[in-house]
Order: structure tokens, then C-alpha cells, then sequence
């Protein structure tokens, strides 16, 4: 199953970590870990429940400036330790979708699709990601986001990087 044939416009964001393939997908794969790292600087991570399985979710509450945000990703594909394919969006503590509180008119939902390659101990990682089923004012809006979603996964990999140097 193909399920990246539904992305409409795309982010792509590559880093390299200086750490083994193995170590990067397990960060991304046990809840202790993803609670480390995840979201923008500053939030606390709290895992509600995490089932890493196709059709399983990691669903969390965010927590930043006294506000409380919840977010999920639903897992579609996993190719372990290359691929992670996983739609991923705001939701409420009961773990339904929710428009962004912040951002009028973003996509309910967006399929991102997660690759590691490693060579010579390092890996790179690269996330590519679109909106799912969206209308075409949602596209717009995701597409006129896409430097502020590129800031912010660029915060959130630093943080990804610093946690590698402690394991």
C-alpha cells in the first residue's frame, strides 16, 4: 500500500544526525524517547498512549506558555529501521481531530512520510509531508506555511540532535 499517493503540496526537510540508523528510529519509536525530543522548544511532551503498530497512534498533550495542546499520529506504514509513514494532526484529549488553534484554515490532517539512511555511522533523515484529503484553501494555507513549519521542525530536530548526544 502506497498511502503517500494522496499529497497534494509537500515539505521536505533533510538533517543528518551524527548517530546509527538503529538509534534514530528507536528515538522515534518508544514513547520515553519521542517525549524527550518532540515538538517546538520550550513544550513538555506528555505521552497519553502509544501503539506503535499500522493503524496504532501516539497521541499527547503539548504544554507551553500555561497552554495545553493535543496532537496525535496515526501510523499507516513501518519499515523498520527505514520508513515511517504517519498522518499526523491536532486533536482533543479524547484523541479526535481538531482544527489548528492557531493557524485558521490549515488541513485537519497531513500524511508525512519518514526515511533514515545511514552511511559511515551517520543517518539521514528525511520527512517529507502534505495535506490529506484537504480542500484547496486548505492546501493554500499549508502551502503559505511551509517556511514556519520549516523554522519549526528545524527547532524540534535540534532538540532531536542534542538528545542523540545523551544516549
Amino acid at each position: 500500500m502506497d498511502s503517500t499517493k494522496n499529497i497534494e503540496k509537500e515539505i521536505t526537510i533533510t538533517r543528518v544526525f551524527d548517530a546509527p540508523r538503529e538509534l534514530v528510529f528507536k528515538v522515534w519509536t518508544e514513547p520515553e524517547h519521542l517525549a524527550q525530543w518532540w515538538g517546538p522548544k520550550g513544550s513538555t511532551i506528555r505521552v497519553s498512549s502509544f501503539d506503535f503498530k499500522p493503524g496504532g497512534m501516539f497521541h499527547y498533550s503539548m504544554e507551553m506558555h500555561n497552554n495545553v495542546m493535543w496532537g496525535m499520529f496515526r501510523y499507516l506504514e513501518i519499515a523498520a529501521p527505514e520508513r515511517i509513514v504517519f498522518v499526523s494532526s491536532f486533536s482533543d484529549e479524547a484523541g479526535n481531530v481538531t482544527p489548528n488553534a492557531f493557524i485558521p484554515g490549515f488541513p485537519l490532517e497531513i500524511t508525512n512520510v519518514l526515511t533514515l539512511t545511514e552511511h559511515e555511522g551517520k543517518t539521514a533523515l528525511t520527512l517529507t509531508g502534505g495535506p490529506l484529503n484537504a480542500t484547496p484553501e486548505e492546501t493554500q494555507v499549508f502551502t503559505a506555511m511551509i517556511g514556519n513549519m520549516q523554522q519549526g521542525f528545524a527547532g524540534t530536530f535540534e532538540q532531536l540532535e542534542e538528545y542523540l548526544k545523551t544516549l
